[in-house]
């Protein structure tokens, strides 16, 4: 009798174990499959090599160094540790890597519960042979544990829905970083565009001011006509009503910048003075491919794993199919006096198993919901990399075309100075009329304008060259600030989640490339 028993009670184990080991191998829904394009791997546009050149120095993940602005540095510094929009991405991962934990502990026993009650009874039973009339607490404790097999991958696939979200986070938080410190190198080279333009405008009323003086004198003693006057002081009342559109530009523009590297709006001490002309780099400088490069942009990257992710959730959706096997176990003490000895103690356990067979399409539905919502993200995706290909391609076009009207105008202002010279002779020894020293005028002031937008112009699609193809990716600024973390962690236990992670993922870590953190 012992040996049949014994015999049973092993066929039992073995049955469960073979049931744990199944459960641990089948996956249902589809393998991850990167959903890049052919014309990737070889993409190159003459734009593009025509403005890079290939170096060593410096990495594109700290582009603004060519610049070899100290100002620059430090407003770009401060915004890694300032910009709002980057402490809320900083904020998402430590989301994401909290989810991930809520989906990694499906792997143990989902229902783990301790229950305590204690129930007052009066129980009164009248008539028959044994009447009754007693009333009595009755106390009792149990544990119970309920622990869903992962059968079919429920939970496995979404950890790795979870696992590819967090790293998504992370990507978008390097994508941020991306745009702000192209925001803040561009606002940077804008507010110094605006104050030479404004420094022109100056210096050009203050010089037609004097002609519009001289030529007022001329008038009132009878050597020049009206029309001189007039025409004087149209062209100084025109260039003055420039100025203050530029001093607001330049007051909107610092703003911007102040916000971006976290203060507020005002005045910006780390901006010094400069009278000098931006600088002007003829190209960019990169150490690898275009098509490296495009893919590591992190908004490609997280656009990938946003894929990973919904990928894993048709599995998820797919294991409703199939019945849900559930160990069950509890241990329940009761007694009706809590200093007696125990009236009973229970030990339950076994398998339950759970189906829903007559669903009347919600399941289906629901899997072809996370399937087309797979392919809405695997199209988002390819657009996002032809995006990217046509931002790098716009920029190294607009720079190359750029430089080509920056010679152009350089050359033209050195014309436009000689010829109000020589108009200015002219007019004073009374070879030519006044007409000939206003539209010199006018010419070197629109000139001198243009040449300053076109400087503009070239630094501003460098750092579009460089934002489209991910260049600023990377720092070592932690992603939640020490002030941060202690606010959050005097409101809620975060263990060592807001803690950094001993090492950054280089490139784009895929759910089938990398271990779980």
């Amino acid at each position: 009798m012992q040996s049949a028993t014994s015999t049973r009670m092993r066929r039992h184990q073995l049955l469960l174990l073979g049931v744990v080991v199944l459960g641990g191998c089948v996956r249902l829904g589809p393998d991850f499959q990167p959903p890049g394009e052919d014309w990737v791997d070889h993409w190159n546009t003459p734009a593009l090599e025509h403005a890079s050149q290939r170096g060593v120095y410096p990495d594109t993940r700290q582009w603004w160094q060519i610049f070899a602005d100290p100002v620059l540095d430090r407003l770009i510094a401060e915004s890694d540790a300032r910009n709002t929009s980057l402490k809320i991405a900083g904020l998402r991962v430590m989301e994401a890597r909290a989810q991930l934990g809520i989906a990694q502990s499906g792997r143990y026993p989902q229902l783990q519960q301790i229950s305590a009650d204690s129930v007052y009874i009066n129980r009164h039973q009248s008539g028959g042979t044994n009447p009754v009339d007693s009333h009595f607490w009755q106390h009792s404790a149990g544990f119970d544990v309920g622990w869903e097999l992962d059968f079919w991958g429920r939970f496995s696939r979404a950890i790795e829905a979870a696992d590819a979200s967090y790293f998504a986070a992370e990507a978008n938080y390097d994508d941020v970083l991306v745009l702000v410190r192209a925001q803040v190198a561009d606002s940077y080279f804008f507010l110094r565009t605006t104050e030479a333009r404004l420094r022109v405008a100056n210096e050009n009323a203050r010089q037609q001011q004097r002609n519009y003086e001289i030529t007022e004198r001329l008038f009132n003693s009878g050597q020049t006509a009206e029309l001189d006057l007039q025409q004087a002081k149209t062209q100084y009342l025109g260039t003055l009503s420039t100025i203050p559109v530029l001093e607001d530009q330049l007051s909107r523009t610092r703003n911007a910048l102040a916000v971006l590297i976290g203060q507020p709006p005002g005045a910006l001490p780390l901006v010094v003075d400069n009278s000098q002309l931006i600088p002007l780099v003829d190209r960019a400088v990169l150490q690898d491919v275009p098509a490296n490069l495009l893919l590591r942009r992190p908004d490609v990257r997280a656009a990938e794993l946003n894929v990973a992710a919904q990928s894993a959730l048709i599995g998820v959706a797919e294991t409703d199919f199939y019945p849900a096997l559930t160990l069950l176990g509890g241990i329940v003490w009761s007694t009706d006096t809590l200093s007696g000895t125990s009236r009973s103690l229970d030990l339950i356990g076994g398998p339950s198993l759970r189906w829903n067979v007559f669903d009347y399409g919600r399941i289906s539905n629901n899997v072809r919901v996370q399937d087309a919502r797979l392919q809405q993200l695997i199209e988002a995706y390819r657009d996002k990399v032809r995006q990217a290909a046509r931002e790098a391609d716009d920029a190294a076009n607009g720079l190359t075309r750029a430089l080509q009207r920056e010679r152009i105008l350089r050359d033209a202002e050195k014309a436009a100075q000689r010829s109000l010279a020589l108009a200015n002779t002219l007019y004073r020894e009374g070879y030519s009329d006044f007409q000939r020293v206003l539209d010199a005028q006018r010419a070197l002031l629109e000139l001198q304008d243009s040449y300053l937008l076109s400087r503009g112009d070239a630094v501003s699609n460098v750092i579009a060259l460089y934002k489209a193809l991910g260049g600023g990716w990377y720092s070592a600024q932690p992603k939640v600030d020490r002030a941060t973390r202690q606010q959050m962690e005097q409101r809620t236990d975060w263990g060592d989640l807001l803690a950094e992670p001993p090492a950054q993922q280089p490139a784009f870590p895929l759910p089938n490339q990398v271990k779980e953190p």
